[in-house]
């Protein structure tokens, strides 16, 4: 929202007269013009940006006249800098006007004339200014992202968009107002709960959106849920069935994706001569809110709408939680955690977490399956683990390939956890997310006789022997079993005659 103007009152009068025009009272857009009545290279880009997309056509013409217009004079530097523009977008970047404005900030032409400008004490003052670009300055800058390509755009769903010449504002306000329709919410919710500028995380408790809660783990580092509200967990539900569902994943991917699980990924690796598995350590808390923004801009929606979801999607936790942090793991682990938690991210914990995660490790899916195929292999991920098999020639440089596996998960942000990884020949137990693939999917033998020794003592001694303050214990062990039979019908069946024995 633009800040109240009457802060900006003794330099309008001035500002218009330099401008040609009357002191009268400006329209809310013309504050950014007030706040900077000399903009620099990137304010400059800003608004050239938004004047070009307002554009009647996408041809040079008009966007010549769109920017002599913002610059109230047709300037010798505009026509390069729009042949510029051609060149790296020869079609209309709709709904990206960030992403434009950073292209027209880098040209020669541009900047080249800015400088002289300067070094003549001539800086350039735009003499209009759009609604939108006033918005948009009066907004936080929303993360960096790379610009879609042929390779990584995906299909997203329709994002609806009212046209004609200098509809930008009515275009981006429509882009949330199906935003917020989709999710169910008030405009004035969305931007609540979106929590855009992180003032959430200054807050008072009353007001977050989050509640913490800390598990130990003996001997590591502890792990922190953060389990959203109930008004915002529904919405991220929403945004999970309604948005997030229907985009495309990698076929590496098997966690968390429809049609797809853990035992799916195990399969692909059966009867291998080595099974290589490797851990990504703090997942979710390395997923940062500029990968988001990149995949879901990437996905095709515009820069607002993308901006808004990876508000509702990511958070960053308070120092207070911070400091409540209980023992467990090394200095060096604790202060990788701390420091990844600090910065935005998505939450363990927020039902919309898994899916976007898979959306935003898409292109390190590719490079490992890529990697793994030249190495005459196979990967898949689920979740935070990665699984690679193949043949006696990877299992003998299986020490350097894991290497490399290293190399591309730093590349993308990412980190190994070294001590969760395990090469394993096929002379012992394989197992992939805790399914054995030696021969076939199997459950582990261990396994099937601890849940055989629990259904025998609870039917000899009653179920209360066996609950260990469990509740749902029936559903507990119908689920185990459950899984079982799907990895071994005939163990499978075996366990369900054992429970039907018990008396409950």
């Amino acid at each position: 929202m633009v800040q109240d103007d009457r802060s900006h009152d003794h330099v309008l009068p001035d500002l218009a007269q330099a401008a040609g025009r009357s002191p009268t009272r400006p329209a809310a857009g013309s504050l950014v013009l007030a706040r900077t009545p000399a903009p620099g290279v990137a304010a400059l880009a800003r608004l050239l940006a938004h004047a070009f997309l307002d554009a009647p056509d996408w041809r040079r013409e008009d966007l010549v006249d769109a920017g002599a217009y913002v610059l109230g004079a047709r300037r010798r530097w505009l026509g390069p800098l729009v042949r510029s523009v051609l060149t790296g977008y020869p079609r209309r970047p709709a709904g990206a006007p960030r992403e434009l404005s950073r292209w027209i900030a880098a040209q020669p032409a541009l900047t080249d004339a800015v400088g002289t400008a300067a070094a003549n004490s001539r800086p350039i003052a735009p003499s209009h200014v759009l609604p939108a670009a006033a918005a948009a300055e009066a907004t936080t800058t929303i993360p960096t992202a790379p610009a879609p390509t042929a390779t990584t755009v995906v299909a997203a769903p329709t994002v609806p968009t009212a046209g004609g010449p200098g509809a930008h504002e009515s275009r981006e306000s429509c882009d949330l107002t199906w935003l917020a329709r989709e999710l169910r919410l008030t405009p004035g919710d969305l931007d609540w709960f979106a929590d855009t500028r992180q003032w959430n995380r200054r807050a008072v408790p009353v007001l977050q959106h989050y509640r913490y809660s800390w598990r130990q783990r003996p001997g590591r580092v502890p792990r922190l849920l953060e389990v959203p509200g109930p008004r915002l967990r529904v919405v991220q539900r929403r945004l999970l069935d309604r948005i997030l569902a229907p985009l495309p994943l990698h076929p590496a991917a098997h966690g968390f994706v429809r049609g797809r699980s853990a035992l799916t990924g195990a399969a692909l690796h059966t009867g291998a001569d080595v099974v290589i598995s490797l851990d990504l350590t703090a997942f979710f808390a390395h997923v940062v809110p500029g990968r988001i923004f990149g995949a879901l801009r990437q996905a095709g929606y515009p820069e607002a709408t993308a901006h808004v979801l990876t508000g509702l999607t990511t958070h960053s936790v308070p120092d207070a939680v911070l400091r409540s942090m209980p023992d467990g793991g090394g200095p060096d682990e604790r202060f990788a955690l701390r420091r990844a938690l600090r910065t935005a991210h998505l939450p363990q914990g927020a039902p919309s977490s898994p899916a976007l995660a898979n959306l935003a490790v898409r292109r390190l899916d590719a490079r490992l399956t890529g990697y793994a195929e030249a190495a005459g292999g196979v990967y898949t991920r689920y979740a935070d683990d990665l699984a690679f098999s193949g043949s006696a020639d990877l299992a003998r440089r299986a020490d350097a390939f894991v290497r490399g596996v290293g190399r591309i998960v730093t590349a993308e942000g990412l980190a190994v956890n070294a001590r969760k990884t395990r090469v394993r020949g096929s002379s012992v137990r394989q197992s992939v997310t805790g399914i054995v693939v030696n021969a076939h999917p199997n459950v582990a033998r261990t396994e099937y006789d601890t849940l055989k020794a629990i259904l025998h003592n609870c039917a000899l001694h009653g179920p209360e022997s066996q609950r260990r303050g469990r509740a749902e214990f029936s559903d507990h062990l119908a689920g185990r079993i459950a899984w079982v039979s799907a990895l071994n019908a005939s163990r499978g069946e075996k366990l369900r005659d054992a429970f039907e024995r018990i008396s409950w």
